[in-house]
């Protein structure tokens, strides 16, 4: 779809109602960013039965470009105090869904560009035994019939495209437990629906992201699987390769221990540190508790392996080069800038001045008040001279920028929650603007999540189910070439369930 990106969105819209024959108008709101607005819109009533008055909905989106040329829009219902409920008509809370639209190369044969189009909707099932024990002709007043009538629209309109003749679609349901509070939804609602002020909003910017890819589920046509990993040139190839190849990467002793020679020096003795050293804001837990933070470790994280320049192949991570012995939650009224020269941080102890190297992340979330979710990882011996750890920690901002690579996951938590962060890696150095302070040492990155319009509703987005997710978060430093590959990870962190309220203020 070649089109600009804040344009997708209205493009998207226009064409439904080509296919939709449930939509009955939409309109614009509010344009809060380049990547997030209000739209208002209306139900015909005319082919159910059941509405018999008119029906209408207001929802919030919230869209993102990766560098794949694939597009997000995440939809979720909200309120907005332009468009209260209108006499006559039912306000009704429509389903979080979201929308993927993934590039795809020329079918062999055929010359004109194709893409992938997802949808993907929450239906609650409630209530769904009662017509399947009536007669079939009340079917056509249930939400499912409703849900088959679209996605059969877009079928018909892609077949009767002279030049989509040859696409195939493919209708695939998922049953999902919730397991998720339904207050969520509220604090995600006043994060999307907050005043272009409050938000720092400023022209819209792309969102590149260094992809890792998700395959479909294995039912899916192998054709289309082999279409996906070429076209992701960054991506993770299992075709022909068999699972065992790619285990036994992850598990060769010699690969890690030689990418620790060259990154640390090794004529030092090590420094151990003990757990509970490191004073910090939450507290350590065994990656079950709520609110606690722990070291889940790199094995549920993908990194470029030794052949990557060659096969684009990806394999497990191995364990992190750094340990994490500290996690802070803080507040301010202001943004929370250099952490670690506070008299009451970790660094600043008799402990943190024997570390003999330690990273400090700093997430800065925009919110009012500011959160910064500050990560500690620590190293046992020098960094050797050389290697690709001390050209990060010692180099320029611009070579910083370029290498520094964060992978997310959410591991429990609401499923469009999940799906909207995704697990593709992001080199957060082009994504948002990060500042670095190196003294002493110790290495302080602070990552301004509000400079970027898209990781700043991502994050919103997160916000409003922080005290019912599990997010692992990676840091690494990007690998580029046959002297640095395979990647290895610098620190994991595990964040169990905490409260906006639990932050320490400062």
């Amino acid at each position: 779809m070649k089109t600009a990106g804040r344009s997708l969105c209205f493009i998207v819209l226009w064409i439904s109602f080509r296919w939709d024959m449930y939509m009955g108008n939409l309109e614009l709101v509010e344009e809060i960013d380049g990547h997030t607005d209000i739209v208002y819109g209306s139900f015909d009533p005319k082919f159910f039965k059941r509405f018999q008055k008119k029906t209408d909905f207001l929802f919030s989106r919230v869209w993102r470009r990766d560098q794949d040329g694939s597009y997000s829009i995440t939809q979720i219902f909200t309120t907005h105090k332009k468009c209260p409920p209108k006499r006559g008509f039912n306000r009704i809370n429509i389903s979080p869904g979201i929308w993927e639209i993934m590039p795809l190369p020329p079918k062999p044969g055929f010359g004109s560009p194709r893409c992938l189009v997802t949808q993907m909707i929450e239906v609650k099932s409630t209530g769904w035994g009662r017509w399947k024990h009536s007669s079939f002709s009340k079917f056509l007043t249930t939400i499912p019939y409703i849900l088959l009538c679209r996605t059969a629209g877009l079928r018909e309109l892609v077949a009767a495209n002279p030049d989509n003749t040859h696409l195939e679609t493919q209708v695939k349901t998922k049953e999902v437990k919730k397991s998720v509070d339904e207050q969520g939804l509220s604090g995600l609602n006043s994060l999307l629906t907050r005043p272009p002020d409050s938000l720092h909003a400023e022209p819209q910017e792309e969102f590149y992201d260094a992809l890792m890819v998700e395959y479909p589920d294995e039912d899916e046509d192998d054709a289309a699987r082999s279409m996906l990993s070429k076209q992701r040139t960054a991506s993770q190839k299992f075709k022909g390769i068999s699972w065992g190849v790619v285990v036994g990467l992850s598990k060769s002793k010699k690969a890690p221990a030689t990418r620790a020679e060259k990154e640390l020096d090794w004529n030092f003795p090590a420094v151990h540190f003990e757990d509970g050293v490191f004073q910090s804001g939450l507290r350590r837990c065994d990656g079950r508790s709520d609110h606690g933070w722990s070291d889940p470790g790199g094995k549920g994280f993908m990194v470029r392996s030794v052949t990557y320049n060659n096969d684009g192949l990806k394999t497990t991570g191995g364990d992190p080069l750094l340990k994490l012995l500290a996690v802070d939650w803080l507040k301010s009224d202001k943004r929370i800038d250099n952490v670690a020269k506070r008299p009451s941080c970790c660094v600043q102890s008799d402990a943190g001045k024997k570390a003999p190297f330690i990273l400090i992340i700093n997430l800065q979330v925009p919110a009012s008040p500011n959160y910064s979710l500050v990560m500690y990882f620590v190293s046992e011996r020098p960094i050797r001279q050389g290697s690709l750890l001390d050209r990060f920690a010692n180099g320029d901002n611009a070579f910083r920028n370029s290498r520094f690579k964060l992978i997310p996951s959410i591991v429990e938590g609401y499923w469009v929650v999940k799906r909207a962060v995704g697990t593709k890696a992001c080199l957060l150095g082009k994504a948002v603007t990060c500042n670095y302070f190196r003294e002493d040492n110790f290495l302080e990155i602070d990552v301004d999540i509000g400079s970027s319009s898209v990781a700043r509703n991502v994050v919103g987005l997160v916000l409003g189910y922080v005290t019912s997710i599990v997010v692992d978060l990676a840091v690494l430093i990007e690998a580029t070439n046959s002297e640095e590959l395979p990647e290895y990870i610098l620190g994991t962190t595990r964040i169990n369930r905490f409260t906006l309220e639990s932050a320490v203020q400062v």
